[in-house]
């Protein structure tokens, strides 16, 4: 399954969609140079693929892309990043 992962930031969220299907999203809250990843949600329907890891790295490669510092109040995130600690040099605590 080919998905697309992209920001909303109308929605404060990011997106990953296969076939125009929301597949699943991180909730966000942006300010003064710092993102804090809220919420990362998986629909039921494709949970177990692998899906919440791209969006994780999706949004914290975004965040390195675009300069800020990162607030993992999700769960999911911090886990994440503690796994791949590459992403650890992004982390502002908060």
């Amino acid at each position: 399954m080919a998905t697309e992962f992209a920001d909303a930031p109308d929605r404060q969220r990011y997106e990953l969609r296969s076939d125009g299907e929301l597949v699943g999203l991180i909730d966000y809250r942006l300010r003064d140079g710092v993102i804090t990843l809220v919420h990362t949600e998986v629909l039921p329907a494709f949970s177990g693929q692998g899906h919440a890891s791209t969006l994780a790295r999706g949004a914290l490669d975004d965040a390195r892309a675009r300069g800020l510092a990162v607030v993992p109040s999700c769960p999911y995130v911090a886990a994440y990043i503690t796994k791949h600690p590459e992403y650890a040099d992004l982390v502002r605590a908060g």
